[in-house]
């Protein structure tokens, strides 16, 4: 049993070094000495076994993150169902509202977008690929929670810690079931300044073929520009079209 709680921490001191590193890009050994309350010897060994791994890379005195990171994400991203064709439908969409548009997966009780898009808007809405989130809070986590089989929507919402993270955001779990029942009943979900102070968004969930949800897509931009007639009919209609086409594509295939 010692032997193996001794591994756990070891393993978790390296994650440790890599969630450092991912938050402030590049640090020296004596930053993550500090940062971690480790010993010179002990970020050293940590270091030296990521950098031979590949997951680290020394660069001018300093570390980095290494792009074999990269290479297992562009993986895990290429064997999510007709990514292709959710990449295509991403990019027509965000050409077509010239807003952003992105296609998120479910981890858990996170969302993680899985690709992003801008149209011709100059104003951004923080989201990146790879970024995550808590799924109650954003439109197209809401429309994956809304989708679910009622048992496994029901575990879920139990396990929700349920915190503010915009100034709108759903915090009362029957106040969350009854949002997830409009979402099933209309076959969309808004987020209205649930997930950030200024933006709105209109997602839909993406079925397949076992009628399983692969992920949701959505549209988002400032709020006061999407509004009135906008928000409450021309991008829902868009977002179920584009959700429409991509699930007769995966349909078919």
């Amino acid at each position: 049993m010692g032997r193996y709680t001794s591994r756990v921490r070891t393993t978790e001191t390296s994650l440790d070094v890599l969630d450092v590193l991912f938050e402030r890009e590049a640090v020296t050994v004596e930053e993550l000495e500090a940062e971690l309350d480790l010993t010179n010897s002990t970020v050293h060994r940590h270091l030296s076994t990521l950098q031979e791994r590949g997951y680290v890379v020394r660069d001018e005195g300093s570390y980095r993150l290494g792009f074999k990171l990269l290479t297992m994400g562009g993986r895990l991203r290429r064997d999510v169902t007709a990514y292709p064709v959710i990449k295509t439908k991403v990019d027509d969409l965000a050409a077509e509202t010239n807003e952003r548009v992105q296609f998120i997966v479910r981890e858990q009780d996170e969302r993680i977008y899985l690709y992003t898009q801008t149209g011709d808007s100059l104003i951004q809405t923080g989201a990146y690929t790879g970024r995550r989130g808590p799924i109650y809070s954003s439109a197209a986590g809401k429309a994956i929670i809304a989708n679910l089989p009622k048992p496994e929507r029901e575990r879920l919402i139990d396990s929700l810690d349920l915190r503010r993270t915009g100034p709108n955001t759903i915090t009362d779990r029957d106040a969350l079931r009854e949002d997830l029942r409009t979402i099933r009943e209309r076959g969309y979900s808004l987020n209205l300044e649930e997930s950030t102070s200024g933006v709105h968004a209109v997602g839909a969930a993406v079925r397949g073929k076992d009628d399983g949800i692969v992920g949701a897509l959505s549209v988002s931009g400032p709020a006061t520009r999407l509004k009135d007639e906008r928000l409450e009919r021309e991008l829902p209609d868009a977002v179920l079209a584009a959700t429409n086409e991509l699930e007769l594509h995966i349909a078919h295939t």
